[in-house]
């Protein structure tokens, strides 16, 4: 992220053994050298957020070694090298945001380790090739907005590792096939704004992983099948603009997310094991656990508000063990709250104005930070999102829902491939999932950062009111900022016209959320230095040498649990581009970026 100009010369082909070539978000203009193809040691051609013009050159085929090339949001136009699919390493490839015609080439499904293929926002044409089926490694396929015509193959039932598929906004047409059933580890599936005809395929609802479905703007018709209740993670079906008819299955209940639970029935027998001493009987806890008493969901179960007898407030999860990923979270989720206390994480008992704002940002960060640097072995949450920070009745913030929850010693040795079970919720999830990099403390930060923007600009993590292209809230505060607009503006409303000493504050924030929410896992600080940050805008004094480290019980007991997001949509119904960090002085400084893939 520099203010390069120019273009790349002639000269770069003569650079043999370069490995790596990394000019993303500068002002480079002119074409790609066919050069480059002379280096023939590149494993990574990082050329994005430029304003490079032409054709890819066909020698970039010559690349046996690459595995990323990354060339979005340029002015490339013509049409995609057929010579790429020579590229036999290449894992990541992303021409998104440029002007490329013409059809997606056959070769490239064959890349036996092609895993990310983006291909968003061009004039593509043509149908999509049977060979898609070969290509099965693949785990995020995006294609929307072009002008993609025929049928879904049904080969595409051949892509087991799939996670995303976004063919939204093109001239598809035919039916949707019975064989996206077998992507079972599908959890994004837009088909939004095209020809699409027949029936939603009652096979959907084989998919357990399913988070979000947008079939609108379609020619769907029939009913709706009672299978889609067995969806489970389902948080998002938009249907509109269809001929669907008849009733909604009541299955659909089954879709916390969706729906709100009824009354539960919850008869005995009970198996109880408290871990602290409380006046607290299981009949207390059953006649709370009714639909009006929900302040929260997720992918494992409800959280219910439980108030006893004695005034004790508690938030109680109720999970549903109706498959053995939710009995394994319930377990992981047990043992993690047993053996860490600290003021900002949920014990295991059996928005507002920004001050508020910024004491619960600093509270969750503060909550990770003991997860991460505190615990022995450390402590992945992987769910980070406003949905899980309950409140208490002064704002007291406290991390909740521990089901996705890991150790570092487990993860270090169990490869992402060897776990494919999907973590965090859509909207929060950091990039890496997307690569298929190693998950670290580093995909907290970035959650924690959607988290903290959510915060200051009262937008959600995907919001409606985001214009065509720009999908979440990070992808909509860049664009912001590298239009050179004010950072103001990208703040809640509700927030502007304070002291300018509170301004300064919203602003300083905003810079610490694009830290956390940096493409680079790397170059995300820790939950420490967050936590440092944070407090510093706040001016309190420095945390002690242990600040985190709280062996007996701690104190909260609320009259209120209430969800942050809660307060974030009650609160919604800066002026720099991007920042830098330096963990040294724990300042936040303004550069340039964009990055549009989460």
């Amino acid at each position: 992220m520099n203010s390069l100009t120019g273009s790349i010369p002639r000269s770069v082909g003569n650079l043999t053994a370069l490995e790596e070539l990394q000019l993303g978000v500068n002002g480079i203009s002119g074409v790609i050298p066919p050069e480059i193809g002379k280096c023939g040691e590149l494993t990574h051609v990082v050329l994005d957020n430029n304003e490079i013009t032409g054709t890819v050159p066909s020698e970039l085929g010559n690349l046996k070694n690459l595995t990323l090339l990354f060339l979005w949001h340029n002015k490339l136009n013509g049409s995609i090298p057929s010579t790429l699919s020579k590229c036999e390493s290449l894992e990541a490839l992303d021409l998104s945001v440029n002007n490329f015609t013409g059809s997606i080439p056959e070769g490239i499904f064959r890349l036996g380790k092609l895993n990310k293929l983006l291909l968003l926002s061009n004039a593509l044409s043509g149908e999509l090739p049977s060979e898609i089926g070969n290509c099965s490694s693949l785990i995020r396929f995006r294609a929307s907005n072009n002008f993609i015509t025929g049928n879904i193959p049904s080969h595409i039932g051949n892509l087991a590792n799939l996670t995303f598929l976004d063919l939204g906004n093109n001239r598809i047409a035919g039916t949707i096939p019975d064989e996206i059933s077998s992507c079972r580890n599908l959890t994004f599936l837009d088909l939004r704004s095209n020809f699409i005809t027949g029936n939603l395929p009652a096979s959907l609802g084989k998919l357990n992983s399913l988070q979000f479905i947008d079939i609108s703007d379609n020619n769907l018709h029939g009913t709706l099948s009672p299978s889609l209740g067995f969806l489970n993670s389902l948080n998002k079906l938009v249907l509109r603009k269809n001929s669907i008819s008849g009733s909604i299955p009541s299955q659909l209940g089954f879709c916390a997310k969706l729906q709100s639970d009824a009354d539960v029935d919850m008869a005995p027998p009970w198996k109880v094991t408290l871990y602290l001493k409380l006046d607290l009987s299981i009949d207390d806890v059953a006649k709370c656990l009714t639909a009006g008493n929900v302040v929260g969901r997720g992918r494992t179960g409800v959280v219910y508000r439980v108030e006893t007898p004695t005034g004790l407030t508690v938030a109680v999860k109720r999970f549903r063990l109706r498959e053995k990923f939710s009995a394994a979270a319930f377990a992981a989720e047990i043992a993690t709250l047993a053996r860490i206390r600290h003021r900002n994480i949920v014990r295991l008992l059996g928005l507002v104005e920004w001050e508020t704002r910024l004491k619960i940002a600093v509270g969750v960060a503060e909550g990770l930070a003991y997860l991460h640097h505190d615990c022995v072995p450390a402590i992945l949450h992987r769910d980070v999102k406003a949905h899980n920070i309950l409140l208490g009745d002064r704002y007291e913030p406290c991390l909740a829902d521990f089901g996705f929850a890991r150790l570092v010693e487990d993860e270090e040795h169990c490869s992402f491939s060897m776990n494919p079970q999907f973590a965090g919720s859509y909207g929060y999830i950091a990039p890496e999932y997307a690569c298929m990099l190693k998950i670290t403390e580093k995909s907290d930060v970035y959650s924690y950062g959607v988290v903290l923007l959510e915060m200051v600009t009262g937008k959600r993590a995907v919001d409606a009111s985001f214009p065509e292209g720009q999908q979440h809230v990070v992808e909509w505060v860049r664009e912001k900022l590298k239009r050179k607009k004010d950072p103001v503006e990208v703040m809640d409303p509700r927030l502007q016209g304070l002291p300018d000493t509170q301004i300064q504050e919203m602003l300083q924030a905003l810079g610490i959320c694009l830290l956390c929410t940096n493409t680079r896992a790397e170059d995300r600080p820790t939950m420490n230095h967050v936590a440092a940050l944070l407090r510093g805008i706040r001016h309190d004094p420095p945390a002690g040498s242990q600040p985190h480290k709280t062996t007996h019980a701690s104190s909260f007991s609320s009259s209120s649990v209430t969800p942050a997001a809660h307060l974030l949509l009650l609160q919604s119904s800066s002026r720099s581009s991007s920042f830098a960090y330096s963990s040294s002085s724990a300042v936040a400084y303004p550069q340039h970026g964009i990055s549009h893939e989460f």
